[in-house]
């Protein structure tokens, strides 16, 4: 026997309150991860590389080379380009790459260390890391798979930001450098869904969770 539920003004209007509510309270918890991942890594994000501590290693964040309307991504080129820059200033000594390679015909890090290599890097100085499948689990593993508590993370800003406050809510000591940053017009989706990724943030650092593989460690070569 089928339930009806009737429609009348009463219950339209306790749905309205419901749905109103629920997205205020996720409007305000965007808001609030925002602010607090701004402000929790303003004092370890650089823009200068002369500012920049000096660390061993790199963690340079992977992203897709290609575009699915075709040609470079911008994101890919800019922080290839921060990568070069850093290894090449002596700001460090090795490129820890991140990313993702869940499927056979997409590997991101393997795309980066080939562009990396091409513009001057030994390959020797250059790690990959294929379960780097979020920023969450690639900082954690920085750790945990390649041992080190210090680092420079390589990315755009709103991804170093949060990728910087992940690292130090686990205790490691991580700085941020900024590769450019593409148009407002062209970043308007990923920047909408850094919101979001900011939320999901605070839920995996509160809940502790763990990073999706794990592994023998691998020890950077000096």
């Amino acid at each position: 026997m089928k339930m009806k539920i009737k429609i009348t003004k009463r219950n339209l209007k306790r749905f309205a309150v419901i749905a109103i509510t629920g997205l205020i309270l996720c409007l305000g918890a965007m808001f609030l991860a925002d602010i607090v991942t701004d402000n929790g890594s303003e004092n370890y994000i650089f823009e200068q590389i002369a500012d920049i501590p000096t660390c061993k290693a790199g963690l340079l964040l992977g992203t897709s080379k290609y575009l699915r309307a075709g040609g470079i991504n911008p994101y890919f080129a800019y922080r290839i380009d921060a990568a070069v820059e850093l290894y090449n200033s002596g700001k460090i000594s090795h490129i820890v790459i991140s990313g993702d390679h869940s499927l056979e015909y997409y590997n991101e890090p393997q795309d980066m260390k080939d562009d990396l290599v091409k513009r001057g890097v030994p390959a020797s100085k250059i790690t990959l890391d294929y379960a780097g499948f979020n920023t969450y689990d690639s900082v954690l593993r920085m750790k945990q798979i390649f041992g080190q508590d210090e680092f420079i993370v390589i990315s755009q800003k709103f991804h170093n930001q949060r990728a910087v406050y992940i690292a130090h809510w686990a205790g490691l000591n991580a700085y941020g450098y900024n590769a450019q940053d593409v148009s407002v017009y062209f970043g308007l989706k990923v920047n909408a869904r850094e919101k979001l990724a900011r939320v999901k943030m605070f839920i995996d650092l509160i809940s502790n969770r763990n990073p999706k593989f794990l592994g023998e460690q691998i020890l950077l070569p000096n």
